[in-house]
This record gives C-alpha cells, sequence and structure tokens, in this order.
C-alpha cells in the first residue's frame, strides 16, 4: 500500500501518531447502535405477524417505528461503522494524524445527538414522510453540518498526507463523501412551516424522481462505496495479501461511481414518471451488474491462497460471507431492474427481502468482521472467544436465509394473487385481504429470522466486550516517515497512478462522475413542465383535508399503502383508472409508496362512508376482522391543529400551489365548517358531536378526497 519509491525518498523526516482514541469511541458507538437497530428491526418484524405488538400506543406503532429502524440501521449502525473504519485506515493509508482532534471530537458527539434527535422526533411522529429521509429540517441542517466537519478532517488529513499516491479504499471514500453531500442537500430542499414541520419544495413526478435518485444513491454511496472502501483495506489487511488486480480496482471504482447515480428511477418503473427516465434507469441498473462483480472477484480472489485461514478465522470468515452476499444482492438488484421482473417484485415483500440481504448480508457481517479485526488491533488483544464468534456467524447466516427466504416467497405470492384474473376478466382474489391472510405465516417466519440475527449480533455484543476487558489501550505509537517532496514523485507512472498523486483533482472528477447522470435525468423533469400535464379537474386541497394528509403522513400510512395505480390490467380492475402526472401536482411530498401491505389508495375517496373511516381507524378489525393493521384510537382523542393552518397554507402558496390570500386568511373557518359536515354525517349513526375537533375527522376528510379529483372508482371493490 506504500509507494514504490518510498525507499528513495530524503528530505524532512517527521514523527508522527494515530488518534485511536476516536476510532475507539466510534466502534463502541456503532455496537450499541447496531442493537438498537436490530431490536427496532425484530420489534416491526412481529408487529407484521401480528397486530397486537402495536400495543395501542401511538408513540410506537409501525408506522413510526419503521423510519426509527431504517435511520438507525442506516445512519447510526453503519454511519458509526463507517467513521471507525475511515478514521482508522485513512491514517494509516495516508500515514498522518487526523487533521483536527477537536473537529473529529466534534464529528463524533454532533452525530450522536443527531441519532438521539431523530430517536425522539420520529416516534413523536415528527417526519418529512420520504423515505430514509425523515428527519425535519433542523436535524436535516445539522446532519449537513456535521458532514462537512467530517469532509474537513478527511480532506484536511489528505493534505497533510506522507505517501504521494491515495491507495483505491481512499478512492471509495472520496466518492461517497462529494456524493453524499449532494444527495443529502438536492433532496432536503424544503420550506419550513415551524420547527418541526416543513414541506418538500418538490411535488409528485418531480419529488419521486429526487426522492428516489436519493434513495436508492444512498443505498448505493453510503452503504455499498464507503463499505467496498473499507472491503479494501481490511481483507488485504487480514489476509496479509495485496489486492487481487489494481487494474480491475480502478476499473471498478470509475464504472460503478458514473453507473450507479443512474439507477434511480428504476424504483419507479411503471408509475407517472416519464418513460425516457424510467429507460434510463432499468439500463443502466442492468449495466450495474459489470462493476458490482468486479468488485466482488478482486475481493474474493484476494483471498486466493489463505482458504484454510477463512474457515477458521472469524475476521474472514465474515468478510467471505459478506463479500458472497454483496454478489448475491448485486446480481438480484438488476434483475429486479427489468421492467418485467419489476412488475411483479414492485410493492411485495421481495423487495424488503432484498434489501436486507443487501443491509444484513453486506453490511452486518462486512461490519462484524472489521470489528474483529479492530478491537484486536486497539485493544492490543485476540478475541475473547473464536467459539462465540463462529457461533454468532452461522447463527447469523440461518436468520439471514430464513428473513430472505420467507419474504421472496411472500412477496412472489402477493404478486401472483393480486394480477390473477380469471376467464371472465374477473380477479380471482377481488378482496386485498385474501393475500393478505395468505403471506401472514411468511412474516411469522421473517420474525424468528430476524431475532436469530438480533441474538447473533449481542452474542458479538459480548464476544467484544470481553475482548476489550481483557486487553488494554497503552500508549499511541510514534512512527517516522519523511514529508513529501518532488523525490516522491514517479516520473513514469501511468495516468491513472498520477492522478492518484493529486486527490484534489480526483475528487472533483469523482464529483462530476455522478453529477453528469444526476444532471440528464432530473433536470429535465424539474425544470420542465412538459412531462406534467395539468388536469383543470385537480383542486388543491382544501384546509382540512390539508390538515388530514399531514396526519396520513406522520401515522405513516404511506409505508403500507400505496398512491399509484400502474397501467396494468389487473390494477385497473382492482383500484380503478390508472394514474397520470397531472393528479399529484399539489402533493408535498408526494405519497406513492414503495410497499403495498394494504391496498393501493389513489381511488379511495368516496368508495367508503364516513362511518366506514371512523371505525377502521379505531379498531380495523371491525370493518375487516383479519386486518393486520393497528388501532389508531388516539385520532379521537387528540384535538386538530388549526393554529399552524395559516402558516402551512401560506408556505403551500410559495411552492406554487394556487391558495389565495382570503383563502389562507379564511383557512381555520373554512376547516371547521367542513368538519362540521362530516361530523354531522358520522352523527347520524351515533357518534357523539365531540370528535369534530378531534383529529380523525381531518384524516377522514383527506382520506374521502383522495382520487375524487381524477378517474373512476374501482370496477371491482378491493376490500382491505
Amino acid at each position: 500500500m506504500s509507494s514504490p519509491s518510498e525507499s528513495k525518498r530524503t528530505g524532512r523526516l517527521e514523527t508522527y501518531s494515530y488518534d485511536d482514541e476516536i476510532v475507539r469511541m466510534f466502534v463502541i458507538a456503532t455496537i450499541i447502535w447496531g442493537a438498537v437497530a436490530m431490536l427496532l428491526g425484530i420489534t416491526i418484524a412481529f408487529q407484521m405477524a401480528t397486530w397486537k405488538m402495536n400495543f395501542g400506543l401511538q408513540w410506537i406503532t409501525f408506522g413510526r417505528l419503521r423510519p426509527l429502524h431504517t435511520n438507525a440501521a442506516i445512519f447510526a449502525f453503519c454511519g458509526n461503522a463507517i467513521f471507525a473504519g475511515i478514521y482508522y485506515s485513512h491514517q494509516r493509508l495516508l500515514k498522518a494524524r487526523l487533521f483536527n482532534d477537536v473537529l473529529s471530537r466534534v464529528h463524533f458527539w454532533g452525530w450522536q445527538a443527531i441519532i438521539v434527535a431523530a430517536a425522539i422526533t420520529l416516534p413523536l411522529g415528527l417526519t418529512r414522510g420520504k423515505e430514509y429521509a425523515e428527519l425535519e429540517w433542523p436535524i436535516t441542517i445539522a446532519i449537513t453540518v456535521i458532514w462537512v466537519v467530517f469532509a474537513v478532517n478527511f480532506f484536511g488529513t489528505l493534505i497533510r498526507r506522507r505517501e504521494r499516491h491515495i491507495y483505491v479504499a481512499i478512492w471509495f471514500y472520496i466518492a461517497t463523501i462529494v456524493t453524499v453531500a449532494v444527495l443529502h442537500i438536492i433532496n432536503g430542499l424544503s420550506l419550513p412551516v415551524t420547527w418541526t414541520k416543513s414541506y418538500s419544495v418538490y411535488s409528485g413526478v418531480q419529488d419521486a424522481l429526487v426522492q428516489w435518485w436519493y434513495g436508492h444513491n444512498a443505498v448505493a454511496f453510503f452503504l455499498t462505496t464507503p463499505f467496498l472502501g473499507l472491503m479494501y483495506y481490511f481483507v488485504p489487511k487480514a489476509a496479509n495479501r495485496p489486492v487481487y488486480s489494481y487494474r480491475l480496482s480502478v476499473i471498478h471504482f470509475w464504472s460503478l461511481v458514473f453507473i450507479y447515480i443512474w439507477a434511480g428511477p428504476h424504483h419507479l418503473l411503471y408509475t407517472t414518471l416519464p418513460e425516457w427516465v424510467q429507460t434510463l434507469g432499468m439500463v443502466f441498473s442492468i449495466a450495474l451488474w459489470a462493476p458490482s462483480w468486479g468488485g466482488m472477484i478482486n475481493g474474493l480472489l484476494t483471498l486466493r491462497g489463505v482458504w484454510d485461514k477463512v474457515r477458521t478465522d472469524p475476521v474472514l470468515k465474515f468478510m467471505a460471507l459478506a463479500l458472497t452476499f454483496y454478489g448475491m444482492s448485486t446480481f438480484e438488484g438488476p434483475l429486479l431492474s427489468i421492467k418485467s421482473v419489476n412488475s411483479i417484485g414492485h410493492f411485495t415483500d421481495w423487495i424488503p427481502g432484498h434489501v436486507h440481504a443487501g443491509t444484513i448480508g453486506w453490511n452486518y457481517l462486512l461490519t462484524a468482521g472489521m470489528l474483529y479485526y479492530l478491537v484486536k488491533k486497539l485493544w492490543r488483544t485476540e478475541i475473547y472467544s473464536v467459539k462465540i464468534a463462529n457461533a454468532q456467524f452461522w447463527l447469523a447466516t440461518i436468520g439471514l436465509a430464513l428473513y430472505y427466504v420467507s419474504m421472496v416467497t411472500a412477496g412472489i405470492t402477493q404478486s401472483l394473487m393480486w394480477r390473477a384474473i380469471d376467464a371472465n376478466g374477473k380477479l380471482v382474489y377481488p378482496n386485498f385481504i385474501e393475500t393478505v391472510v395468505k403471506i401472514v405465516p411468511m412474516y411469522w417466519v421473517r420474525a424468528f429470522g430476524g431475532t436469530f440475527v438480533f441474538i447473533s449480533f449481542l452474542m458479538m455484543m459480548y464476544n467484544l466486550f470481553k475482548t476489550m476487558k481483557q486487553g488494554s489501550v497503552g500508549k499511541a505509537e510514534v512512527f517516522e516517515a519523511y514529508a513529501l517532496d518532488d523525490s516522491s514523485v514517479e516520473k513514469n507512472a501511468s495516468p491513472h497512478r498520477k492522478l492518484e498523486g493529486l486527490p484534489m483533482i480526483f475528487s472533483v472528477l469523482s464529483l462530476l462522475a455522478i453529477l453528469v447522470g444526476s444532471a440528464i435525468e432530473i433536470v429535465p423533469s424539474i425544470l420542465s413542465s412538459q412531462y406534467v400535464t395539468k388536469l383543470d379537474s385537480v383542486k388543491p386541497y382544501t384546509p382540512l383535508e390539508l390538515l388530514g394528509r399531514d396526519l396520513y403522513v406522520r401515522e405513516g400510512c404511506y409505508l403500507c399503502h400505496s398512491q399509484q395505480v400502474r397501467p396494468m390490467s389487473h390494477e385497473v380492475l382492482r383500484y380503478g383508472k390508472h394514474s397520470e402526472a397531472g393528479e399529484f401536482i399539489y402533493d408535498h411530498p408526494f405519497q406513492w409508496g414503495s410497499k403495498r401491505t394494504g391496498p393501493d389508495l389513489a381511488r379511495v375517496g368516496g368508495k367508503y362512508p364516513n362511518m366506514w373511516h371512523y371505525r377502521h381507524m379505531i379498531n380495523p378489525r371491525d370493518v375487516m376482522p383479519q386486518s393486520i393493521m393497528p388501532n389508531y384510537k388516539w385520532l379521537v382523542e387528540q384535538k386538530i391543529d388549526y393554529n399552524t393552518l395559516a402558516k402551512k397554507l401560506t408556505v403551500m402558496k410559495q411552492l406554487g400551489v394556487p391558495y389565495s390570500d382570503e383563502d389562507i386568511a379564511t383557512g381555520a373557518s373554512k376547516a371547521q365548517a367542513q368538519a362540521q359536515v362530516i361530523t354531522q354525517d358520522l352523527m347520524k349513526s351515533g357518534v357523539p358531536k365531540e370528535i369534530e375537533d378531534k383529529e380523525l375527522v381531518a384524516l377522514i376528510a383527506y382520506l374521502q378526497r383522495i382520487g375524487i379529483d381524477y378517474g373512476s372508482l374501482p370496477v371491482e371493490t378491493a376490500g382491505e
């Protein structure tokens, strides 16, 4: 990993040491938050298997815990693992201490504060309603600040390096830092209403495109590229072998960084997104097979000649299996991006199965191997128990297999039942609940598989903390290396080798590589109105409906229900007229969803009486005995918040929704008048008048509005 010209250097000899204390801090945070993330994961898995696990408490329903689980898994567990691995390897690859010790501590404590803020706000229902980007605007700004701190520390260390060339792991770190910054800022643009509420600046189709450009590439550049960088450092180190192929590393990096950014639209196939954008997303997703497998092959072939050691060394065992799952996930991802396959998998449980094969199989297992390596080095000892590590390995593998197989089985079952049409052109399973009943056993299998994975993590916690206890930190070692000078430059190096000695230019080129695809896909769709034909029949939400929509977002209803009817015969039969882009021009944020645990709601307005919705929200089993949906009894106890309504309408007007000044001034009175109409209808069925100022009335107003402006009611009833 050192420059070949190291032995020829002359000049000033410098001493330095590494800041391993910050690495130890991130290691401990990784272990703790990993346990929290997995505990949340099995909690919501059991909530899917039985609605009783929601316990009737608004702060721990599936709709509020699921965003907390994903944020904890991605940003708390994986995020801290990334920072631990980068700070450890970065210093050693550059022969330099981190740029600034204070910045390192600000980074650590700032990131932990953000995680705690997420853990408080998301259960309270304070969310932007965009998957993997739910945190409200003050926290979003805090993330930006801390990411800048991290970047300054990273690039400052890069400038102070004592190695001329930057190793392949650092290439992936650079791509991660610059791309995540772009993704986070562009997707995070919103206008605040209050300190706890904001609306996305994008609406409908544009919001969906930006969100899944971000959502897919958050996986790509937070859960893939940094972990590939960690793989390129820790696998060779643990195996005590060089990376299999330098040339393959170059091809892997540049092709992956350039191609990955285009793939986001494959999350929106068959939707109202422009067809050319969908096709681009599919084509580049399929193209991802090559660079992704190039990275897997480079990692696995690095282990050539040490397979006997892989069978006995827990560090290498975890890393080898992680690379295998990375290969499996990066084969399945492009497969699911093919339109014909996507039509089967999208909106089903196959997708969570695919995602967890990556996050557990790739991120957790690689992190486990890295943690065992780091704890041995940082605490200067050996693993407390190899037997426990081996047991952890097999329990995690079995648990993940149960999880994945059950979800793929459930997903294909769902899709086949949804699309089944008989000889008379009728749906074979017209009631959505028939599908739910069939796959509940698979939800139980998933829950127990997830429990195995969680137990394996607890075993690792015990093993690592016992390893720390038997070890010791000791004094920081002092090293010597020559400062960079002209004599360390390789005169006859290849162009890419020379580029590795120019890290700032390398960073700019990495940024340009991801900006090309981003600009081509997103800019035309945002700046041009030709992709969204305005429909005169579509009107802005009434003030009460807007309040109800905010409650819908607060409760995470979009996590189980979609609002996008695809142009397929079985969907039109089940839900009604297929969706068009013009329907969603006033939706900030969009609510197309990504999974159908329950039926699509794009045409639910006017389909059921108010009383049906009233009973359904308080206890879904009153209208659908086999429902797995939680109770929402607090909606009849909590009052509608009219105080912020004027601000909400004002912000919506600033975003282009055609509310007049009069609409804003009279918003509260109009909302109360509409609530009174709904209440009077409910009173006919015996509901007390006191319901008039309760949140459920506003939610009913929104549900009765969805799809009314456009399209016909379903030909066949969908049931729940």
